[in-house]
């Protein structure tokens, strides 16, 4: 008897809520999801005290809305996932950009813009971005050497649309995120979902300082991540000399450089000894020429992690270096007083960075709690590099991951911080530490 087969259907991917039994529930959720974004805009609008947070949160709610019209519209079934990257294309340009064009129209900024445009011109004129005085906050500028840069086209080129510094620190993240998604990391389809988020489209539009070192961050780990050493300390270093926040991201990448090579992703077999080396063989007669052996043998594979461990960290400093040092030889008063003592707290002038992190508790409420905030981010750091010395990550996400743990466990307990600052870890696992954007 004929063994008479019916053929299997091919297997079809179905876009999400399709097929599910609950017609058009990817559609109700994405419009849910905007709706709720453009309701903690106006939220921000109604209870900030800020004008460039009110100006955000009403443009931004205006820029929600209009993603929700989008994701809501019914749409055919082959194109629900088009719909939905246009709903958060919609919802990018309208809460981050629109918003970036309204302040910078309206001339309204935080205080650090025009902090970037003073160092900026600082830099040119004196070769210090930091005032060699400082008695008032706004006189302060807590951030390192090379955020100076952004203040540029204002110096050189005078006040205009364009030479405000939020369009080129929102470049400058771009760019480095762009060029990570080339390297195949975060996948292009993420990324307006990022710029999206109002964690990152609020900074983007009314100050985004720490936005284009979270942006060098992901592109140093992945370049990392594809054996791109000298290039990740590239980028590692350019980062590390915006801000001290960038600064534990180099040993993360040394540790994933490691990590791979441990996991053997970079192990060379021990070829064959030859045979004169080889144990039971007649060695060479006494004053008989040795053939000579460039290889050192020994038991197990040879391993090469130093080659790119050392690449990438002698790039790194010496971008750092370059930038720092001249500037430290130019105003090394000024530079420890801005970047180290502002910062920590101890300054004359108290730091505007006070969200109510238990750091910042500790510090304003507990008698000698600046030392006991100190003491607790030392060991939260010691505790971070012995992981990385024991267990080094093996993968791109989990050193993503393992480096959001670290910053978020610096951003609780400094002593001087602020909300604003979480930016850094979302962007490290929105891009790098899910597995879509791992693929």
């Amino acid at each position: 008897m004929t063994d008479q087969r019916v053929p299997r259907a091919p297997h079809l991917e179905m876009p999400s809520g399709v097929g599910t039994g609950r017609p058009g529930a990817g559609t109700r959720t994405g419009a849910l999801g905007w709706a709720a974004c453009a309701l903690v805009a106006l939220a921000l609008a109604a209870v900030s005290d800020l004008a460039p947070h009110r100006v955000w949160g009403v443009t931004a709610a205006f820029g929600y809305a209009v993603a929700a019209l989008v994701a809501g519209r019914r749409p055919a079934v082959r194109c629900l996932a088009g719909r939905h990257r246009a709903a958060a294309t919609t919802a990018a340009l309208g809460a981050a950009v629109l918003p970036l064009a309204v302040l910078v129209v309206a001339d309204a900024a935080q205080p650090e813009t025009a902090v970037v445009e003073r160092s900026g011109a600082l830099l040119l004129s004196t070769g210090s971005p930091y005032l060699p005085q400082s008695s008032a906050v706004a006189d302060h500028n807590p951030y390192l050497p090379g955020m100076a840069v952004f203040g540029l086209p204002h110096a050189l080129f005078g006040d205009g649309p364009l030479t405000d510094p939020r369009w080129w620190l929102a470049a400058a993240f771009a760019v480095s995120v762009v060029a990570a998604g080339r390297l195949g990391v975060p996948r292009r389809r993420v990324l307006p979902w990022l710029v999206a988020c109002p964690l990152v489209a609020l900074p983007l539009a009314v100050g985004g300082v720490d936005l284009p070192v979270a942006g060098l961050m992901c592109l140093g780990l992945v370049l990392a991540d594809r054996g791109r050493a000298g290039r990740a300390g590239l980028a590692l270093g350019a980062a590390a000399a915006l801000k001290w926040t960038a600064w534990p991201a180099l040993p993360v990448a040394l540790a994933l450089l490691a990590g791979q090579a441990r996991r053997g992703d970079r192990i060379q077999p021990r070829p064959s000894p030859p045979s004169w080396a080889r144990p039971g063989t007649e060695q060479p007669a006494s004053g008989a020429a040795r053939p000579a052996s460039p290889v050192r043998w020994s038991a197990g594979p040879v391993r090469w992690p130093a080659s790119p461990v050392r690449r990438c960290g002698v790039a790194a400093l010496a971008t750092l270096l370059i930038t720092v040092v001249p500037v430290l030889l130019a105003g090394p008063r000024a530079f420890v007083r801005d970047t180290v003592v502002f910062p920590l707290g101890l300054a004359d002038a108290p730091s505007p960075a006070a969200s109510p992190f238990p750091g910042h508790l500790l510090a304003a409420y507990v008698p000698g709690g600046t030392l006991v905030a100190a003491a607790l981010l030392a060991v939260a750091a010691a505790s971070l590099a012995a992981s990385l010395w024991m267990r080094p990550p093996p993968t791109l996400a989990s050193a993503a991951r393992r480096l959001a743990l670290g910053l978020g466990l610096a951003i609780a307990l400094m002593p001087a911080t602020r909300f604003g600052y979480l930016v850094h870890p979302l962007v490290l696992l929105a891009a790098l530490a899910s597995r879509r954007a791992a693929r």
